[in-house]
């Protein structure tokens, strides 16, 4: 077990299994005894959409950066639904590094995998680096959704049916994919930046579907609408106040989570694949989100740049 993460997976008592599995609500769902994993689930519509798993009967994984927030949203999650099988790994997903060691820990940990809900992102109004010195947004919101998703893919593979559910963003319209500057060193701009990895989002869930055709996995992408939640507002200036406002006047996470929630657990959408979700329905997204080539191209340089094999999936 790696022991540079904190790992707090919650041991059921064998003399209280009986019990637990008669709570009235965690009873007849087709959640009960499905394994979730849902990355930056510790505030916002992570959180929310975490809880809901639990809710539904689902053992739920939550991954985030910091190991107090990790323990207060299991905490909170627990006595918010009665299910006790909560646990949490500590992870910093700009970190290729730490998520090679998040996927070892859950293929070492779990039996299995049947959701994986990519959520995990942030927006930066200047231009950092990860430790593996890559721009943060494309590191974090895409490199970080294609690594770890890869690397569970035996697992998830193995766990048929399942479903991988990818967070996007409306902010992908009008993008592109810079293959000149991916690393946004020739000119920066925050939108530039967090629009490239969204669009990226998007197109990699797309061509990991066309990859997946023969597999009864499903992969699909959202936009959760704009949330008021804390996103974004660790930044100053103009992008801070921005935040400030959709905080003041957004949806709530509750909402936001919804289609998220829907992706990963209703029937409705079992064995529709490659598509992108908006308010619970399929959306059209951006023309170029629906180009192979791009797809493909962006699929083998993100291969490179985390040391995967370009035909991995």
């Amino acid at each position: 077990m790696p022991t540079s993460l904190s790992w707090k997976p919650y041991q059921l008592p064998q003399s209280d299994l009986h019990n637990t599995m008669k709570t009235p609500t965690l009873l007849d769902n087709p959640m009960q005894g499905k394994i979730c994993l849902v990355t930056g689930s510790t505030s916002g519509i992570g959180l929310v959409t975490a809880r809901e798993l639990a809710q539904r009967g689902a053992r739920v994984i939550v991954v985030g950066r910091s190991p107090e927030r990790c323990d207060s949203a299991v905490e909170y999650i627990r006595q918010a639904t009665g299910n006790h099988a909560v646990d949490y790994i500590v992870t910093d997903l700009s970190s290729q590094t730490q998520i090679r060691q998040l996927a070892e820990t859950v293929m070492a940990g779990y039996p299995r995998l049947d959701v994986l809900v990519n959520n995990a992102g942030g927006l930066f109004v200047k231009r950092q680096v990860s430790v593996d010195g890559l721009e943060m947004a494309f590191a974090l919101n895409h490199l970080g959704y294609f690594l770890l998703t890869n690397l569970l893919l035996d697992m998830i593979k193995a766990s048929l049916p399942a479903r991988i559910v990818c967070v996007s963003s409306a902010a992908h319209y009008g993008s592109k994919i810079y293959f000149n500057d991916l690393q946004c060193e020739k000119k920066y701009g925050y939108m530039r930046a967090y629009g490239q990895s969204k669009l990226a989002n998007i197109l990699f869930t797309f061509e990991l579907a066309r990859r997946l055709k023969d597999f009864p996995v499903t992969a699909n992408a959202l936009h959760p609408g704009f949330v008021k939640s804390n996103f974004g507002r660790n930044n100053g200036g103009i992008v801070g106040a921005g935040a400030k406002v959709v905080y003041l006047f957004g949806i709530s996470p509750e909402k936001g989570a919804q289609t998220s929630i829907y992706l990963a657990t209703s029937p409705e959408v079992e064995g529709i694949t490659g598509k992108y979700f908006t308010n619970k329905k399929v959306a059209k997204p951006d023309p170029l989100a629906n180009d192979p080539g791009t797809a493909r191209r962006l699929w083998e340089v993100s291969a490179e740049l985390t040391g995967l094999p370009i035909t991995s999936a």
